[in-house]
C-alpha cells in the first residue's frame, strides 16, 4: 500500500477505561494509565506520518459506553474509511 492510499484512511484511537473505571490493577499500576500513555504515543506517531487521527480521551476521564461510542463517531463519522483502535492491557491469571 502506498502512502496516498494509506492517507485516505482515518484513525480513531480509544484509550480503554479511564476515570472511575481503572481497568486491570496490579502492583499499584492501573490499566487506564497505560492505555492512555500508549494511545497518546500512537496518536503522535500517526499525526507525524500525516494520517488523519483523533483520540477519544486525552486525560483521565470516565466515558460511559454511550459517551465512548458518540466520541468515536463524532471524530470522522461512520464510514468504511475509519479505523478504530481500542487499547486495552488484559490481566492474566496465575495457576493455583
Amino acid at each position: 500500500m502506498n502512502n496516498e492510499n494509506r492517507a485516505t484512511k482515518k484513525v480513531v484511537i480509544d484509550p480503554g477505561h479511564g476515570g472511575s473505571d481503572s481497568g486491570a490493577v496490579g502492583n499499584n499500576k492501573l490499566e487506564k494509565d497505560y492505555t492512555l500513555l500508549i494511545s497518546k504515543y500512537m496518536y503522535d506517531r500517526f499525526r507525524d506520518l500525516g494520517i488523519p487521527v483523533a483520540i477519544t480521551r486525552e486525560e483521565d476521564v470516565t466515558l460511559s459506553p454511550t459517551d465512548r461510542t458518540n466520541s468515536i463517531l463524532s471524530k470522522f463519522g461512520d464510514s468504511k474509511d475509519v479505523i478504530v483502535i481500542s487499547n486495552h492491557i488484559n490481566s492474566g491469571g496465575r495457576d493455583a
